[in-house]
């Protein structure tokens, strides 16, 4: 696994050098990319992605229903692959992913970077606050740490209060979890009478949506829990490719030896540095089954300005600042569900939301659910928050205050916006 050059040309350089081997490995034998750059007179000649055409999640849906189970994105034949994971399917039916050998040797030496980014000790142990499924990332980061030689606590099948108990009971250093399950066991430990800021915890790597690069979100945590949050970045069928830095929180590099990454505009063209768009991503370790210019769907702005920590890698600023689907035209305003919980997580009485959202295109009304923290609701938080949101966003929504337990947790990835006709 390749280092961080010490400039974009060298950076540049190693990525033209890999994806040269990547066209050269996978053109002959992989029918998905054969039919798909059938057109091209050389691809391994390219000089830089921006002659191949741009691959979407509809595409690869498609290409499962068509070659079931796996698709036809598959170099080898299918005795070849060692791992099965597969997407949440929150966006539509889920997309199965194999690896072999390679593949997953590559997958793991991404979270040796990861890792090794965050300070990963050898005294550190980890725990890993979720229950087990077929979702690359929590397989990916618990073999990674085994690799390093880490004990690695599972909680798969435990109750809040039981993990909490258990993160105590083996003196955890580092946990892996969502943003939210981080406030939601932060929550139970605060039902329980555990000081979560006085335990062993040191740092949070955490995925699946955009809390961490929501400056109230990222407080709530780090205030709750005493330890520094980490925000990483990673897909099942793209890898796991991004990490913050320590020296400048609230945004995250990727790991660019390992991947291509674009930002581009609806129409594909390239925005510049400091401007937001959709990030497109190319990931050149995973010969077995490779993407090439996959639309991520998720919008992000590359920061312009170098970071303090020097690395020569793009940082995305304020890390994923959410899903191009997610948009809502909020009477005639496009709103994202992050930019309202930027808002919300500035209310400390408030232990969760949710967004109800009237209206199959433009949004007729919006409304707010909140569940408070345990004591007196404060007076005119209603009010309060509504006029915040209006402050903010240029709109006001309805704000209805719920009772204690009446909104969802979620340990994976939470379903905040709900749409009803």
């Amino acid at each position: 696994m390749s280092g961080e050059p010490p400039d974009r040309t060298a950076l540049e350089a190693l990525q033209r050098e890999k994806l040269r081997r990547l066209l050269e490995a996978i053109l002959p034998r992989n029918p998905f990319w054969g039919r798909k750059l059938a057109g091209l007179a050389d691809p391994a000649s390219l000089q830089d992605v921006s002659g191949l055409p741009f691959t979407t999640k509809e595409e690869l849906v498609a290409d499962q229903d068509a070659h079931p189970p796996y698709g036809s994105v598959l170099t080898h034949p299918p005795e070849r692959y060692v791992r099965l994971h597969q997407t949440s399917g929150t966006r539509g039916r889920p997309l199965r992913w194999l690896d072999d050998r390679e593949g997953w040797d590559w997958v793991l030496g991404c979270w040796g970077r990861i890792y090794a980014t965050v300070g990963l000790r050898p005294d550190d142990r980890l725990l890993f606050a979720f229950s087990f499924g077929p979702f690359l990332g929590f397989w990916a980061a618990f073999d990674g740490a085994e690799r390093l030689g880490n004990l690695r606590l599972v909680t798969g099948g435990m109750s809040t209060p039981a993990r909490l108990r258990f993160l105590l009971d083996n003196r955890a250093t580092l946990v892996c979890c969502t943003p939210t399950y981080a406030l939601r066991m932060a929550e139970a430990a605060e039902a329980e009478g555990i000081d979560l800021a006085a335990s062993p915890v040191r740092a949070l790597i955490v995925a699946g949506e955009p809390g961490a690069g929501i400056p109230a979100t990222r407080r709530r945590i780090e205030t709750a829990w005493g330890a520094r949050l980490f925000d990483h970045y990673g897909m099942t069928e793209i890898g796991s490719l991004g990490i913050e830095c320590p020296e400048q929180p609230g945004g995250f590099h990727l790991l660019e030896t390992e991947c291509i990454a674009e930002v581009v505009d609806p129409s594909g063209r390239h925005v510049p540095p400091g401007r937001e768009g959709e990030l497109v991503l190319t990931n050149l370790g995973r010969p077995g089954s490779p993407l090439l210019r996959y639309r991520t769907g998720d919008r992000v702005e590359a920061d312009p300005a170098p970071c303090p920590c020097g690395r020569s890698s793009v940082r995305l600023r304020g890390g994923i600042l959410g899903r191009a689907d997610d948009m809502l035209i909020v009477r005639g305003t496009n709103v994202y569900p992050s930019a309202i919980e930027a808002v919300v997580r500035r209310f400390p009485e408030v232990a969760e939301f949710r967004i109800l959202a009237r209206g199959a295109g433009a949004v007729r009304e919006l409304r707010l659910e909140v569940e408070l923290r345990p004591g007196p609701a404060p007076e005119g938080l209603a009010e309060g928050l509504a006029d915040a949101v209006r402050n903010e966003l240029l709109f006001r929504p309805e704000v209805e205050v719920v009772a204690p337990g009446a909104l969802p947790r979620a340990e994976m990835k939470s379903q905040r916006v709900i749409r009803v006709p």
